[in-house]
Formats: structure tokens, C-alpha cells, sequence
């Protein structure tokens, strides 16, 4: 739970776009040390515009995200050094195998001093079995290839992580293995902010839970105040009665 200043925030961050579209309403929420924050929400809520304005893939129309301390579209080098992404659909190279994607994209990163030895460390803690390790990506499953993203996020060793729907293509135990696997990054102090349709790995798994909607916050608990709630029930709630009141 957060203790310490936010490694992840933002302030009244809002992206609106062309015609008057707003994709994000005034967004406030923020990450601490040791903490995960799941979006939840509907295609088209905001949640992948929360990330890539984080990322300064985009820039905000007004308001700020910040990482560790920096305002992400007025420093986008600086920030990008202190956090690390896992999308949806990781985009990796098809005739590399698994090690030497890890390879290739940490020696990019500027991380030299790692060793094929902690390549097939990092790739059985994310639950890619051995015999995958020197096969090429072009035979993986999605779940395989999320793995293999999800390694390099670790050996990039942010303060900071950033994961767009990262269960997406995991069988239920690759499922459970990934939530043993975030808990051993809050534990290492790791601000996790994770968007996420899966309602029941966001309320076994997560500090703070947010809901969205049409591009605005409609909803944030804390674990401490979602014991005993019925998330599915409270999601349905949120998302009905912002749509009324919006109608």
C-alpha cells in the first residue's frame, strides 16, 4: 500500500481530441511504492489513453502524468527511464528466440551486464518453461509472447510498470502463476498500474481498484473497502448509473 510520494500520477489529465472528443475527463489517481492499481472498464473508457499518455505516446490537452517526479510530456526521455510497458499484444521479433528478444531489446534499454544465465532466470519466474527458451517467437502462443514482454519489463528494473490487459491470452494457471507474479513485484516495491476487463484478478490481486467510463474516474476503492463487496455487482452499478446520468 502506498506510503511514500506517488511514483505514478496524474493531475486533471485530460486528451481530448478533434470534433470535441474527449478520450480522458480530468483524470486523478495515483501509484505509490509497493502498490497495484487496476483500471477497470468497457472498450473506450480511457483506460489505454491513461497509459500511453503515461508513456507520452500522446500529450495531454491539459493536466499532467507524472513518473517519479517528471512530467512525462515536458521531459518524455527522462521519464520513459523510469517505467516500463507490457501492452496487449506485445509486438516482438518472430525469428529471435525468447533469449535472444531479451537480449536484443535490454541492450537497447542500455542494460550490457546481463547473461544468458539471467535471460532463463527471468523466463522461468514469468512461467515460460526451459525447453521454450531458445525456440523462436514465431511458434508462440499470445500467452507465450506476453511472458517473454512481461521478462523484459522486469530486467528493464523501473520503479515503475505499466501493463495493458496483461492476462490476455494466459490459460487460467498461467492466470494465477502472473498473480503470484505481481505480488513479488509490489513486494519489491514496484508501482504496478494495470489496466484490466478481468474483474476477478483485479479484486484478488489489487491495492486500489478504478473504474471508468466514457473517459472519467467513475469509481476508486480501496482492497480495505472492497472487502465484502461483490466487484462484478458494483462495476455493473457504476457504469449503469454514470450512463443515466449522462443520457
Amino acid at each position: 500500500m502506498q506510503t511514500t510520494s506517488p511514483v505514478l500520477e496524474a493531475i486533471n489529465l485530460t486528451k481530448t481530441y478533434d470534433y470535441h472528443v474527449t478520450a480522458l475527463d480530468n483524470l486523478n489517481l495515483s501509484v505509490g511504492r509497493g502498490e497495484i492499481y487496476s483500471l477497470l472498464g468497457g472498450n473506450g473508457a480511457g483506460k489505454t489513453t491513461t497509459m500511453n499518455l503515461f508513456l507520452n505516446f500522446i500529450e495531454p490537452s491539459s493536466g499532467k502524468a507524472i513518473v517519479n517526479g517528471v512530467v512525462t510530456h515536458e521531459e518524455p526521455i527522462k521519464a520513459k527511464q523510469y517505467v516500463a510497458f507490457v501492452s496487449e499484444n506485445v509486438q516482438l521479433y518472430g525469428q529471435f528466440t525468447a533469449v535472444q528478444n531479451l537480449d536484443f531489446f535490454t541492450r537497447i534499454g542500455g542494460n550490457t551486464h546481463y547473461t544468458q544465465r539471467d535471460y532463463e532466470q527471468v523466463l522461468l519466474r514469468v512461467g515460460l518453461q526451459k525447453e521454450a527458451h531458445h525456440r523462436k517467437l514465431s511458434g508462440f502462443s499470445k500467452g507465450m509472447r506476453q511472458k517473454c514482454g512481461i521478462a523484459i519489463a522486469i530486467l528493464k528494473n523501473t520503479p515503475a510498470i505499466l501493463l495493458d490487459e496483461p492476462t490476455s491470452g494466459l490459460d487460467p494457471k498461467a492466470g494465477n502463476e502472473f498473480s503470484r507474479l505481481l505480488a513479488e513485484l509490489r513486494d519489491e516495491g514496484k508501482a504496478i498500474l494495470m489496466s484490466t476487463h478481468d474483474i476477478f484478478r483485479a479484486k484478488e490481486i489489487s491495492d486500489t481498484v478504478g473504474i471508468m467510463n466514457q473517459g472519467k474516474l467513475v469509481m476508486q476503492k480501496s482492497a480495505e473497502e472492497l472487502k465484502g463487496e461483490n466487484l462484478e455487482s458494483l462495476y455493473l452499478h457504476f457504469m449503469a448509473g454514470y450512463m443515466e446520468e449522462t443520457a
